[in-house]
C-alpha cells in the first residue's frame, strides 16, 4: 500500500468513523426522546378531556360528547376516537379503527398500547378516588399512527448523510493536498534513485521546505555527485586495465602458440602411445597364442602325471596374462572415450544363460550353487549392447564364483521401472563368498585395486574388472553398488536402462497338463525357482515327503551322494517310483556314475538353463503308454527315433568329413554344406537342430550365413548356431556372439568339446566313438628334421579323427595334396601385400591342419594368422619361410603315408 493512500486512509476514516458514531447515537437519542415526548402528550390530551367527557357521559349529553370527540380526533391527529360505557359497550366511534378485541373491564390508569405502527390511548372516564366499577362511566380509546415519527427519522438519517458527505468532500481535498505536499518530494527522490541505479547523474533534487525532506534532498545530491566521481575514477582506472590488458593479450597469445605447439606434440605423443600400446598388446598376444598353442600341441602327447601338472601351471598362468592384455585394452578404450555401443534386440534370459554356461565349469568344480533368477515381468526383446552386458555379468559371476570357497551365487534379475519405451532393469549377484569391509568397499572400483594385496596372487586378476564394469554400466546409464560383510558375502547390484520398442510380456516356454512332480532339493533357492518355474507351466509341485501317483520325480543330488553307500539308496528309491526320474546333478558330467532309470529319465547338470529344463520336461512328460508294455531298463540314451539333425557348413571338404565322422552315430543325423548359399538352399526345405558354422568362407560368410538363417523362419531364429574356426581373438569372438551365433569352437574340436555341446544345447549326452590308442609304430613316423615339433604325429591324428585310423591317413595324405596350392597362393597374396587374402589362405591351411596329425604345419600356421591379424605383414616374412619349410617337409611324407593308408585298407 503507497503512502498517499495510507494519508488518504488516515485523515478520512478516522474523522468519518467518529462522524457515523457520533450520528447513530443521535439518531438513537432523537428517536427515544419523540417517541416519549409523543407519548406524554397523548396522555395529556386524554386526561385533559377526560373530566368534560365524563360529564356528557353522565349527563348523556350525545352531542356534547361528539363535539368533545371530533374535537380530539381533528386537533391532534389521531386517526380514530371511541367512547365505551362501564359494560364495554361502544357509544361512540369516530375515524377509520382497526378492529379491537372486546373489553370486559375498563383501565384502572390512562395508558398508552403500542402495536407495530398503531398506538392506542385508553383513559377511564370516572372519579378516579373510588372503585371504577361503581362511580366510573366509561373510557376513552384513540388510535393514533406513527408514521410521522418514522418521517421525521428519515428526515434526521437524510440530514446527517448530506453531512457526512459534506465532511467527507472536505476533509478528501484536505487529505489529497496534505499528502501530495509530502509525497511529492519522496517521489522525486525515489526517480532520482533510480535513474543513479540507470547511471544517469546529471540531474540534481530541488531543496524542500519540511526540513526532513530537504535533508533527504541534500543526501540524494550528495549521492550523485559521489556516483559521478565514482565514475569518473573508473573510467580512469578502465582506461589503465584495457592498457594492460592489451599488454597481457599479446603475452597470452605469445602463450597460446607454445600451448597450441605442445597440444600438438601431445597429441602425437599420445597417439604414437595409442600405437605402442596396440602393438604391444598385440606383440604380447602373438607369443602368447603361439605358447598356448604349444601347450594344447604338448598336452596331446604322453605325458606323466607332474608333467601335466607342470603344463596346467603354464596354460592357467598364459590365460591370465591374457584376460590382463584384454583389460589393459579395454580400460584403454574407455579412458579414450573411444568405446562405441550397439543399440540391437536382445532376450536378457538367453543372455544370462550364456553367460552361466561359460562360468559352468567352474562352479562344478567348487561344488558351488550357481542360480539365476529372472522375473517374469521383464519384458523381451529389449534394446540394448548384448556384447557389454555380456562382459559385466561375466566379470561379476566370474568374481562371485572366485572369492566363494562354498555355498552360493544367485543372479537376479527383475523389473526395476517401466515409463513407456524406458526400461530400468535392476540385476544383483549375490554370493556366499568371503566378503569386504568398509574400507575396501570405498577403493573397490578404483583401477589395479583389488581387496587384499594378496589377491593378485591368490586369485589373479588385474585390478581392472570392476573399473571396467562400472564405466560401462554408467556409459549405459545405469549405476553400480555394492553391499557386503567380511566373511558374509558380498552383493553386487546394477541398474540397466534399456528400451522397449516391441517388447511384451515373455511367453512360457512350456505348457504341461497339470502332471504332477515330486521334487527333491535340498538347496532351498534352487527349489523355489524349479517350484516357481513347474507352476508357470502349468506342473503341480509335490513336497518330497508327500507320496501319491506323480508323473515325474525329480532329484536335485549333490556330489557326495554319488558315492556307493548313498547311491544305491537312491537307486532303490528310483526302482519303486514308477515313474520317470530327472536328476540334477550338481557336478560335471565326466563325474557322473551310470545310473539305471527302469521307468526312464534323464540327468542334467547344475547350472541348467530355462530351455534345458523344458526341452527335457517336454521329453519326460510326453503322453506314454504306461499299462501297454512292461516297464524296459534303459539307459540315458535317446532312442533312435529322435535322431538328431546336424548341420556342417564349412568350406573345406576335409574339415567337413572329419567333423562328420566325429558326430555320426545312430541317434545323429549329419548335413554337409560347403558353402552359405548350400547351406540356406537346405533350410528353406528342411530344418536342423544344431549347425556348426565355418567363419572365413567364399561368397557369404559364416555370419552373414548365420542370420540369413535366422531370417527364414521362427525355428530357424531358435536354432543353435556355433561358430567352428581354426584362428578367433577375443574381440571377434565377442563380435560373433553379438551378431546372432551362440558359441564359438575353436579347432581342432575334440569329443570331449563335442559332448559338453551337445549336452549344452539338445540336453543330451552324445556317445561318440573313443579314440583309440596310437601305438609305437604310428610315432616313428615323426619327422627327423624338426627338433620341436614333428612333421607327422599318427597318434595325434588318430585322436583328432575320433578314434579311425583310416581317416587319419586321408586326412593328411589330402593336406599333403592340398599344400602345393594353397603355398603358391599364399606366396601370390604376400607378394600383392594382399593382407585379406593372405589371411583367407592361411585360415583356410590352418583348419585343415587342425584336423590333421601334423602338429608342426598347425603350430606356424596358427602362430602365423595370429600375427597377419594382429600386426599385418609386418614380421610376417619370417614366420612364411617356416611355413614353407615345414609344408615341404610334411610333402616329403607323402609315400609313406600313402603305403600305410594301403595297409589299413
Amino acid at each position: 500500500m503507497s503512502l498517499n493512500t495510507r494519508l488518504l486512509f488516515a485523515l478520512l476514516g478516522f474523522p468519518l468513523l467518529v462522524y457515523a458514531m457520533m450520528s447513530v447515537l443521535l439518531m438513537v437519542q432523537s428517536e427515544t426522546a419523540q417517541r416519549d415526548a409523543f407519548k406524554e402528550r397523548l396522555q395529556d390530551v386524554g386526561e385533559l378531556l377526560a373530566p368534560s367527557l365524563q360529564t356528557a357521559m353522565v349527563e348523556a349529553d350525545s352531542e356534547r360528547l361528539e363535539r368533545l370527540a371530533r374535537q380530539l380526533l381533528d386537533h391532534h391527529g389521531l386517526s380514530a376516537v371511541s367512547l365505551f360505557d362501564e359494560q364495554g359497550n361502544r357509544l361512540l366511534a369516530l375515524g377509520r379503527s382497526t378492529k379491537l378485541s372486546p373489553r370486559l373491564m375498563p383501565p384502572l390508569s390512562t395508558q398508552v398500547e403500542e402495536e407495530d405502527t398503531i398506538w392506542r390511548l385508553l383513559v377511564p372516564l370516572g372519579n378516579a378516588q373510588f372503585d371504577i366499577r361503581r362511580t366510573g362511566t366509561g373510557w376513552l380509546e384513540a388510535e393514533v399512527n406513527t408514521h410521522p415519527l418514522t418521517l421525521e427519522r428519515y428526515k434526521l438519517l437524510a440530514s446527517l448523510s448530506l453531512g457526512g458527505m459534506l465532511l467527507g468532500l472536505l476533509l478528501f481535498l484536505g487529505a489529497f493536498a496534505l499528502s501530495r505536499y509530502i509525497s511529492r518530494p519522496i517521489e522525486e527522490a525515489n526517480q532520482a534513485l533510480y535513474r543513479l541505479s540507470r547511471g544517469d547523474y546529471r540531474q540534481y533534487l530541488t531543496p524542500a521546505r519540511p526540513i526532513e525532506l530537504n535533508q533527504l534532498a541534500v543526501h540524494v545530491n550528495s549521492l550523485t555527485e559521489h556516483f559521478q566521481q565514482s565514475q569518473r575514477d573508473m573510467q580512469t582506472q578502465i582506461e589503465q586495465a584495457t592498457s594492460e590488458l592489451q599488454e597481457s593479450m599479446e603475452t597470452i597469445e605469445e602463450q597460446n602458440i607454445k600451448l597450441d605447439l605442445a597440444h600438438r606434440s601431445a597429441l602425437r605423443a599420445n597417439a604414437v602411445k595409442s600405437e605402442f600400446l596396440a602393438n604391444m598388446s598385440h606383440e604380447i598376444r602373438t607369443p602368447l597364442n603361439g605358447i598356448i598353442g604349444f601347450c594344447r600341441l604338448l598336452g596331446r602327447s604322453t605325458l606323466d602325471h607332474r608333467q601335466q601338472e607342470w603344463l596346467e601351471h603354464v596354460h592357467r598362468a598364459c590365460n591370465n596374462l591374457l584376460m590382463l592384455v584384454n583389460d589393459v585394452l579395454d580400460f584403454s578404450k574407455l579412458e579414450a572415450n573411444r568405446l562405441t555401443l550397439e543399440e540391437v534386440d536382445i532376450d536378457i534370459v538367453p543372455l544370462l544363460d550364456e553367460v552361466i554356461g561359460l562360468h559352468a565349469p567352474e562352479a562344478q568344480r567348487k561344488r558351488l550353487h550357481l542360480v539365476t533368477m529372472v522375473y517374469d515381468d521383464v519384458p523381451t526383446p529389449l534394446s540394448g549392447d548384448p556384447l557389454r552386458i555380456h562382459q559385466v555379468l561375466s566379470n561379476l559371476i566370474g568374481n562371485a564364483l572366485k572369492f566363494t570357497h562354498e555355498g552360493e551365487v544367485i543372479v537376479r534379475v527383475m523389473l526395476d521401472n517401466q515409463e513407456g519405451q524406458h526400461v530400468v532393469l535392476r540385476i544383483s549377484i549375490s554370493d556366499t563368498g568371503i566378503g569386504l569391509s568398509e574400507e575396501h568397499q570405498q577403493q573397490l572400483f578404483s583401477a589395479f585395486s583389488q581387496a587384499e594385496p594378496s589377491h593378485s596372487r591368490q586369485f589373479g586378476g588385474s585390478g581392472l574388472g570392476l573399473t571396467i564394469c562400472r564405466q560401462l554400466i554408467e556409459r549405459m546409464g545405469g549405476e553400480i553398488s555394492v553391499e557386503s560383510e567380511l566373511g558374509q558375502g558380498t552383493t553386487f547390484s546394477f541398474t540397466l536402462p534399456l528400451l522397449a520398442n516391441q517388447s511384451g510380456e515373455r511367453l512360457p516356454e512350456l505348457n504341461l497338463e497339470s502332471p504332477l512332480i515330486r521334487l527333491y532339493e535340498p538347496h532351498i533357492p534352487t527349489r523355489h525357482a524349479l517350484e516357481y518355474l513347474l507352476e508357470r507351466w502349468g506342473a503341480i509341485p509335490m513336497a518330497f515327503s508327500a507320496k501319491g501317483e506323480e508323473d515325474l520325480l525329480i532329484l536335485g543330488l549333490e556330489q557326495e551322494e554319488f558315492e556307493a553307500a548313498k547311491r544305491h539308496e537312491w537307486q532303490q528309491l528310483i526302482e519303486q517310483a514308477g515313474c520317470p526320474v530327472l536328476i540334477l546333478a550338481n557336478t560335471t558330467s565326466f563325474d557322473l556314475p551310470p545310473w539305471e532309470l527302469p521307468h526312464g529319465g534323464e540327468m542334467l547338470c547344475k547350472p541348467f538353463t530355462r530351455v534345458q529344463l523344458a526341452t527335457t520336461l517336454r521329453h519326460l512328460l510326453q503322453p506314454v503308454q504306461k499299462k501297454l508294455a512292461p516297464p524296459i531298463s534303459r539307459s540315458l540314451k535317446p532312442p533312435v527315433a529322435s535322431a538328431i539333425h546336424i548341420l556342417i557348413v564349412d568350406d573345406n571338404a576335409s574339415n567337413r568329413e572329419l567333423l562328420k565322422a566325429m558326430l555320426e552315430t545312430e541317434q545323429i543325423r549329419i548335413t554337409l554344406a560347403s558353402s552359405g548359399q548350400e547351406a540356406l538352399a537346405f533350410a528353406l526345405n528342411h530344418t536342423a537342430d544344431i549347425v556348426l558354422m565355418d567363419i572365413r568362407m567364399p561368397g557369404m560368410d559364416g555370419v552373414q550365413t548365420s542370420q540369413a538363417l535366422r531370417r527364414i523362419s521362427n525355428r530357424w531364429s531358435r536354432c543353435p548356431i556355433v561358430a567352428v574356426t581354426a584362428h578367433a581373438l577375443s574381440n571377434e569372438r565377442q563380435q560373433w556372439l553379438a551378431a546372432g551365433l551362440d558359441d564359438v569352437l575353436i579347432k581342432p574340436i575334440d569329443e570331449t568339446q563335442l559332448q559338453q555341446l551337445l549336452q549344452r544345447f539338445l540336453d543330451i549326452t552324445a556317445y561318440l566313438p573313443a579314440s583309440t590308442q596310437a601305438t609305437s609304430q604310428e610315432s616313428s613316423l615323426s619327422s627327423p628334421t624338426s627338433e620341436a615339433l614333428p612333421a607327422v604325429d599318427l597318434a595325434l591324428g588318430t585322436r583328432l579323427a575320433g578314434g579311425k585310423k583310416h581317416l587319419a591317413y586321408e586326412q593328411l595324405i589330402r593336406l599333403i595334396d592340398n599344400l602345393e596350392e594353397t603355398e603358391e597362393k599364399i606366396h601370390t597374396a604376400y607378394a600383392r601385400k594382399d593382407v585379406e587374402a593372405l589371411i583367407d589362405w592361411v585360415h583356410g591351411l590352418n583348419g585343415a591342419s587342425r584336423y590333421c596329425g601334423a602338429p608342426e604345419l598347425a603350430l606356424l600356421v596358427e602362430t602365423l594368422e595370429t600375427r597377419l591379424r594382429t600386426s599385418g605383414l609386418n614380421h610376417a616374412e619370417s614366420l612364411l619361410e617356416a611355413l614353407y619349410s615345414a609344408m615341404a617337409r610334411l610333402r616329403t611324407q607323402r609315400s609313406m603315408l600313402a603305403r600305410g593308408a594301403n595297409a589299413q585298407e
